[in-house]
């Protein structure tokens, strides 16, 4: 047998030879499949935290603590309805909109407080000045509602959660107890913190899935839409945007629609940032009438401490404090404390106040109390001097200002005042009578001769007798020490003057300074005392 090589392939009839493999080239990055490619993470824009207050009506009143339930009611038509009520009313079945005389049924005990809206605007107005050390964007949701933009704020407080818990914490030490939710859309937020759900949603496309099941009463609609779809089935947010949107606004109106927009973050929701008030006012009903000074003083404390915490959120000081009491029939009394430098402290102005209202007469009771503050002044932080007052230029005494706000509180305004040195060549004009609290600042150049002149002026110049030509006082002839100083002015205002003014010594050796007419009859004058 012949020694050839046995061919181990396929037989060469009908046989497919096998094509060299292809080497595929190894991607440099891992490359997904279409199923497992990952959505992209939109991030938020703004994220807003909804502030609810629930029982703002009954914490705007101010009551202490008890442990009788209590309840405010509203006249709405000829009946008095419940419109807030507190923790424990709730617990005992009584449920705003019942009708007072229904809840009094139920519960004997309930204690019954009308509404103040004025008060609920104050303290929700007195919670968004204090939420703006959070955020500058804080929006008023009257009457019991605010949004915080806090975006930017996020990384200040260790993220959405603890910025949350300071927000409640804020608003538990003001004494309200707040509902919070966080939401990528403002009206989101505020339906979640009025539906009390509490959530912290970051994303918008996690939004739909907190937001779907909220109730439509959170948005605030009128009752007669909500029992329209009420009828249909559609009781929540969700169920309504799943409407077909034209036969939704053909049937409940083009502004519902539009909050649905609003809502889900379809459309822009434009909010109105809080603005602080330019100066503090606030007035108190008492809950009974007030007939002595210590009462009202102290009734005015709570109000003072908020007047300080107003200016110290301004950095600013006031110059002038109004005190309005109100009668039941006399006209109205008016307390004014003037300043002579801008002040915050609240205690200061409590002991100022105290000493102007002891000297007020009351024609009757008070039955409320009102503060209006004057023009906020800014407030430079000010360093004490190295020298002492009065030594080697050392600047005024720091207890200057406080001395001259006492003296006037107690012997008057009009008792204390300041001299200022005025740019006139007149004597009667060099100077005048200044308000201390008003500070002036002129870049007039006062003459270097008003330094040179006696500080006692007569109010009006005394005329002198002549002897052989010279004044003559006292029983002797005036001795001329230095002169004439000539001053010819005011001739342009109609009112001129021609002086020549002299240096004098009188027999008993006193300083005088005195003048001598220009014109004719060219009498003597005296017009100063030096000492």
């Amino acid at each position: 047998m012949s020694s050839r090589a046995i061919r181990t392939g396929p037989a060469r009839s009908g046989s497919v030879r096998p094509r060299p493999s292809r080497i595929e080239p190894i991607p440099l990055f891992p490359v997904r499949s279409r199923q497992e490619t990952a959505a992209p993470v939109v991030e938020a824009r703004e994220l807003w935290v909804g502030v609810h207050l629930p029982w703002l009506p009954l914490e705007a009143l101010r009551c202490p603590p008890s442990d009788t339930p209590r309840a405010i009611v509203e006249m709405q038509g000829q009946t008095q309805y419940i419109t807030t009520v507190c923790e424990r009313a709730a617990r005992l079945g009584v449920r705003p909109g019942m009708s007072m005389a229904a809840a009094l049924a139920l519960t004997p005990q309930l204690e019954m407080r009308s509404r103040d809206p004025q008060r609920e605007q104050q303290l929700l107005e007195h919670l968004a000045a204090r939420a703006q050390r959070f955020t500058p964007r804080v929006s008023l949701v009257p009457p019991e509602s605010l949004l915080l933009e806090v975006k930017g704020s996020l990384h200040l407080f260790g993220g959405a959660e603890e910025l949350c818990r300071a927000v409640e914490r804020e608003c538990l030490a003001a004494g309200v107890k707040p509902l919070l939710s966080l939401a990528p859309v403002p009206l989101a937020a505020l339906a979640g913190a009025r539906a009390g759900r509490g959530f912290i949603v970051t994303q918008p496309a996690h939004l739909m899935g907190h937001l779907a099941s909220l109730p439509l009463t959170t948005l605030r609609w009128p009752p007669e839409i909500l029992q329209r779809l009420k009828q249909i089935g559609v009781s929540t947010i969700g169920e309504a945007l799943r409407l077909p949107r034209s036969g939704f606004a053909r049937r409940f109106g083009k502004a519902q629609l539009a909050t649905l927009d609003r809502v889900a973050g379809r459309d822009a929701d434009l909010r109105a940032n809080f603005q602080l008030r330019e100066r503090f006012r606030r007035r108190d009903e008492l809950l009974h009438e007030l007939e002595h000074h210590e009462a009202i003083l102290a009734t005015l404390e709570p109000v003072l401490q908020e007047l300080g915490q107003f200016l110290k959120a301004r950095q600013c000081g006031i110059t002038r404090l109004d005190c309005v009491l109100h009668h039941r029939h006399a006209p109205h009394t008016r307390c004014i404390l003037r300043l002579a430098a801008p002040a915050a402290n609240a205690r200061h102005l409590a002991k100022l106040l105290g000493e102007k209202l002891a000297a007020l007469s009351l024609p009757e009771p008070v039955r409320s109390c009102e503060l209006r503050s004057g023009a906020l002044i800014p407030r430079a932080p000010a360093t004490n001097s190295l020298w002492q007052p009065g030594e080697h230029g050392g600047g005024p005494c720091v207890e200057a200002p406080e001395l001259v706000e006492h003296l006037r509180a107690r012997l008057g305004h009009d008792a204390v005042y300041g001299l200022q040195v005025r740019a006139s060549h007149c004597p009667e004009n060099a100077w005048a009578a200044t308000d201390l609290s008003v500070q002036r600042h002129s870049a007039e150049r006062v003459p270097w001769r008003a330094f040179q002149r006696p500080l006692w002026l007569l109010p009006a110049p005394r005329c002198l007798n002549e002897k052989e030509g010279l004044p003559h006082r006292s029983g002797g002839v005036l001795t001329l020490l230095t002169g004439p100083e000539r001053i010819e002015t005011g001739w342009w205002e109609g009112e001129g003057i021609a002086r020549d003014y002299y240096v004098a010594r009188d027999v008993h050796g006193v300083r005088l300074w005195v003048f001598r007419e220009r014109i004719a009859p060219h009498r003597w004058f005296l017009h100063g005392v030096f000492g």
